[in-house]
């Protein structure tokens, strides 16, 4: 475990991130943003300010979360054609339907950052 650790280690620090890692930042936003209810005054309003300007980044979640849910649509949709009522696309369904809950979340985080960034002007 440590020379995993290790290893991941001395990728950072060559600029190179692992593949794990890159995947999570391609799909997960959370790691662009930074925890406005926490520390003084000028940090929430700091923390604040940088996850404004992080907002610009949340249409392009969204369109490959869209892009990945309508390869789930299509699979699920080939899945039950093929199959007919078989668990593989119960399974797609599902995991369909996790991802629209994904997008609809995302669509309302970004409305509030961008109406705050527009009572801020």
């Amino acid at each position: 475990m440590s020379d995993i650790r290790s290893r991941a280690a001395a990728a950072l620090s060559e600029g190179v991130l692992p593949w794990r890692t890159r995947l999570y930042r391609y799909f997960f936003y959370g790691w662009r943003f930074r925890d406005a209810d926490n520390g003084s005054r000028l940090e929430r309003a700091a923390a604040l300010r940088h996850n404004l300007n992080q907002a610009q980044w949340l249409p392009t979640y969204l369109r490959r979360w869209a892009a990945s849910g309508a390869v789930l649509l299509w699979l699920q949709s080939l899945t039950e054609r093929l199959w007919g009522d078989s668990v593989p696309s119960a399974v797609l369904a599902i995991a369909l339907i996790l991802v629209m809950m994904y997008l609809m979340i995302t669509v309302i985080c970004w409305a509030f950052l961008q109406a705050g960034r527009q009572s801020r002007k």
